[in-house]
């Protein structure tokens, strides 16, 4: 019997492969995206001057190609080369988020748009903001790995947080729900990273109340938007999400049919950005928007199981960073549009159009799957 054990045992071996359900739904999901941006979008290009239906989706399409091709291309190397070699890249990439997040501000530099100033032009139009989440992304997982003890107190959190405030405050200046995403990606790994929470909770109220405080004081479209959310019918504002709920409504439970949204012809501005959520509903239903919502758990399901078993703890700190992020924004796009928040402008991840943000989002993802190639299985 031992014999036979012993001899089961030598059989055993190990290999190495990228977590291809992890790479399937994140093409899924992509792909899906540029079916619903080119229903909810084709009659707005069509009635531009540019009269061309393909408009949007053809933008779209170049950026989940161009974003696949950076998502394999960064699975493909060790991850653990960012902190071990004598350079560390880690922090160079974040310094270098952190100057371009500066240079956006510099008027006639920074592009603006509806009033923002929040777009670099290098060839083409990008958000450094994208950029900077995979910066702070990187850098906390590496604070983490160097000592994780430091996060067990208040002290330990606020000295990893320092590095992130100018960042958070740089994003803050010219768009207020990035910031905020960008400090719940932060925070939220910190909390993951610690063993005592407690304290967490108390920053997390400060974190709200400041939020709240400056989007309220500071007035503006900010607190436009929360006069808005307030009482949807009767303020200007609140036109979008209100369009969009009667877009919810009229879906019903198996929806007009993909491609007859009435909404879309011009009642809800942009419904192929961040109310593509709304359009979904409408024509897909209930049961529609439940499976995109069960597609993104299964997506973050995948990216918790990865953080388990990551072979360091820089690794699973990198999943848990992208799982947050996916998380956070999946969340807000929803909440925003069943006006159960106020308006944040939050794209949905993969969905909604804007092939920058497709782009980053890929290579974030790419960084998971270059975790999950480097865990050893039997």
């Amino acid at each position: 019997m031992a014999k036979a054990q012993n001899g089961r045992r030598k059989r055993e071996h190990y290999y190495y492969q990228m977590d291809y359900m992890l790479l399937f739904m994140t093409v899924v999901i992509a792909l899906f995206g540029i079916l619903m941006i080119y229903s909810a979008s084709s009659y707005t290009a069509s009635t531009s001057r540019f009269s061309n239906p393909y408009r949007f989706v053809t933008r779209q399409a170049f950026g989940m190609l161009g974003g696949i091709f950076c998502m394999l291309f960064v699975a493909r190397w060790d991850y653990r080369e960012l902190y071990l070699k004598k350079f560390n890249i880690v922090y160079l990439i974040y310094v270098v988020c952190l100057i371009l997040q500066t240079i956006v501000l510099i008027p006639g530099i920074g592009v603006e748009h509806n009033g923002a100033r929040r777009w670099l032009k290098l060839g083409m139009e990008f958000q450094p903001s994208e950029f900077t989440k995979i910066g702070v992304i990187l850098f906390v997982s590496y604070a983490v790995y160097l000592s994780r003890k430091r996060l067990d107190t208040f002290q330990g959190f606020l000295k990893v947080m320092v590095y992130i405030i100018p960042a958070i405050a740089l994003i803050g200046k010219e768009n207020l729900s990035t910031a905020i995403i960008v400090t719940v990606i932060a925070g939220g790994m910190c909390f993951v990273a610690s063993k005592k929470k407690k304290y967490f909770i108390f920053c997390a109220i400060a974190a709200v109340g400041l939020a709240l405080a400056y989007a309220m004081i500071g007035g503006g479209f900010r607190a436009g938007r929360i006069a808005s959310w307030r009482d949807i019918e009767n303020e200007p504002g609140g036109f979008q999400i209100l369009q969009g709920l009667y877009a919810i409504a009229s879906g019903g439970i198996l929806g007009s049919g993909l491609g007859e949204s009435m909404q879309k012809l011009g009642y809800i501005p942009e419904a192929y950005n961040d109310m593509i959520f709304a359009v979904i509903c409408e024509e897909l239903g209930i049961v529609g928007a439940v499976f995109v919502m069960i597609a993104f758990l299964v997506l973050l399901w995948r990216i918790v199981i990865i953080a388990c078993n990551a072979p360091d703890i820089f690794g699973s700190m990198i999943c848990v960073g992208v799982m947050i992020h996916i998380a956070i924004q999946v969340l807000f796009n929803i909440a925003v549009v069943t006006n159960t928040i106020p308006s944040t402008g939050v794209p949905l991840p993969l969905i909604s159009y804007g092939g920058t943000a497709c782009l980053i989002m890929m290579t974030e993802l790419g960084l998971v799957l270059n975790v999950s190639a480097r865990i050893k299985r039997k």
